[in-house]
């Protein structure tokens, strides 16, 4: 058992499935992201717009923003930005989560988060366009391009 009665699940033995499933019955009780690769991006990609909360999954304790609840899909986008982050061994790296949370700002600097509804689409389409349009190369070749990068958010 880990602090505050939270049960370390073995990360290395969940696929995608359960994880979807576990956070959906709110039983995802690890502390951390799962370990995921690059191979398990095209079935993260499936969930990208569920629309469904979730209020119980792992939450970066350094930041000091807390929110309650998160959808599905925008949970999701955020492993598989997880797995980019991992790749490319992100200066914003926190144990394996990408950012402080699951949400996104504008990219121009503003510390405003930008409201689920609006963003979800928006970060969405940029992560399967990110990945459809370079299924010609190695992840290894594209890992380093930020998908948000041309919708002018950044994950807070």
């Amino acid at each position: 058992m880990a602090c505050n009665n939270i049960e370390e699940a073995p990360l290395q033995n969940v696929d995608v499935e359960n994880y979807i499933a576990l956070l959906v019955k709110g039983e995802f009780t690890a502390i951390d992201l799962p370990d995921f690769t690059e191979a398990d991006i095209p079935k993260l990609l499936n969930y990208r717009n569920k629309t469904e909360k979730i209020t119980i999954f792992p939450r970066n304790m350094i930041s000091s923003y807390m929110n309650k609840e998160c959808s599905l899909g925008m949970y999701v986008l955020w492993t598989i930005e997880s797995i980019r982050a991992v790749a490319i061994d992100s200066e914003y790296l926190i144990g394996r989560f990408p950012s402080q949370n699951p949400v996104v700002k504008e990219r121009s600097g503003g510390i405003d988060l930008v409201p689920e509804e609006d963003a979800h689409p928006i970060v969405a389409q940029a992560y399967l366009d990110w990945w459809q349009n370079n299924q010609d190369q190695s992840f290894e070749a594209f890992k380093e391009t930020d998908p948000l990068l041309d919708t002018g958010l950044i994950w807070h």
